[in-house]
């Protein structure tokens, strides 16, 4: 019988890990790991969690920007006029990007804007849609990121480059209003902030995305082993959709063309490398995306060391606020939560070595 590799990573001695574990209770940690078997062409996964429940609500923060990736590739597969490489820009903006590139920034530097762009192509509706047709589930995106009008139920239309000198614009697509979730803490803490007034009651995210540590693992296997499952959970993706995709989640923004010293290989990659500044050796090869945002840090990881032939995947959270007071900029990120994901990865990555 299998050892469970996250219940001896869970019971280091490690000071970054347990000052969470002692107190556990207070940072409402949820983790799933997937150790990958791999035997000649077969591949076979086996699954240990911690905590994970669907039902106790944590904030998604940017995790949300990996679907919208996905389902604006699926949807760009279905339109024969567009392409990753497609240029357009959002009425009432000034910025001109791509589809591709809108992608490549969500996941170098994990930009608010890029996304928004996606969910503004593909609406909340269609983006859900997606995903729970795929089994990825359950998940529900209501709102843009750090934006005006964030939760406005009615994208804004884009204006496509058909070619250097001649645009089109899409149609605005209107979805559902939002109605709220009913979970286990969602409503969280002891106060907020809107503005400069503080409000002493819980802080209530029942109208927030939703996104939990079941449905992030899971979209990441039918990314990285789709072949693992049957075609009608398969992403609509072409060959060179697919390979962009994995290519983006896992280039450091250094060689995407981001500052390096401002964008440091673990600034997206909290697992192993979060808490360093220090480069990822190129054996190593993270595929992941990462959110932070209200005292919530959450990285979902497929993590390949390529010399060693260890690989293993990773869905984690933590809430570091120990004030109970949201939009106070006063989070644990630093002393507490990065610290404790990046030795969860590296004891995870040690146990892992051990076992090959």
């Amino acid at each position: 019988m299998e050892k469970n590799l996250l219940d001896q990573a869970l019971a280091s001695s490690h000071e970054n890990i347990r000052r969470v574990m002692d107190s556990v209770a207070d940072y409402e940690v949820q983790i799933r790991y997937t150790q990958i078997h791999r035997q000649h062409d077969s591949v076979a996964f086996t699954t240990y969690d911690f905590q994970v429940n669907d039902s106790t609500y944590f904030y998604p923060a940017s995790t949300v920007k990996f679907p919208a990736a996905v389902a604006a590739l699926e949807k760009l597969n279905e339109v024969d006029s567009l392409t990753i490489h497609t240029e357009f820009f959002i009425a009432g903006d000034s910025v001109k990007t791509s589809f591709g590139r809108a992608i490549q920034e969500i996941f170098a530097v994990s930009d608010n804007a890029a996304n928004n762009r996606l969910v503004e192509f593909l609406g909340q509706d269609d983006l859900n849609r997606r995903m729970k047709n795929r089994r990825v589930a359950p998940i529900r995106v209501s709102h843009r990121l750090s934006t005006d009008n964030a939760d406005n139920p009615t994208t804004k239309p884009l204006v496509i480059y058909v070619n250097d000198s001649t645009t089109t614009t899409s149609k605005a697509i209107i979805n559902q209003e939002t109605t709220p979730l009913s979970l286990q803490k969602v409503r969280k803490g002891i106060g907020f902030y809107a503005g400069d007034s503080l409000y002493e009651e819980p802080f209530d995210f029942s109208l927030k995305n939703y996104f939990p540590i079941s449905a992030q693992h899971e979209l990441l296997k039918r990314v990285i082993f789709p072949g693992k499952f049957p075609e009608s959970e398969q992403f609509n993706l072409s060959e060179h959709q697919k390979d962009f995709l994995l290519d983006a989640m896992h280039t450091l923004p250094r060689n995407t063309g981001y500052d390096g010293q401002e964008y440091y290989d673990g600034y997206g990659k909290f697992f192993m490398y979060g808490d360093t500044k220090n480069n990822i050796p190129e054996h190593i090869k993270i595929y992941n995306k990462v959110g932070y945002a209200y005292g919530t840090l959450t990285d979902c990881a497929y993590i390949k060391d390529e010399k060693y032939g260890v690989e293993f995947m990773l869905t984690a959270t933590i809430l570091v606020n120990k004030d109970g007071v949201f939009n106070d900029d006063k989070y644990e990120y630093d002393d507490i939560g990065i610290p404790f994901l990046a030795q969860l990865g590296r004891e995870l990555y040690q146990l892992e070595l051990g076992r090959k």
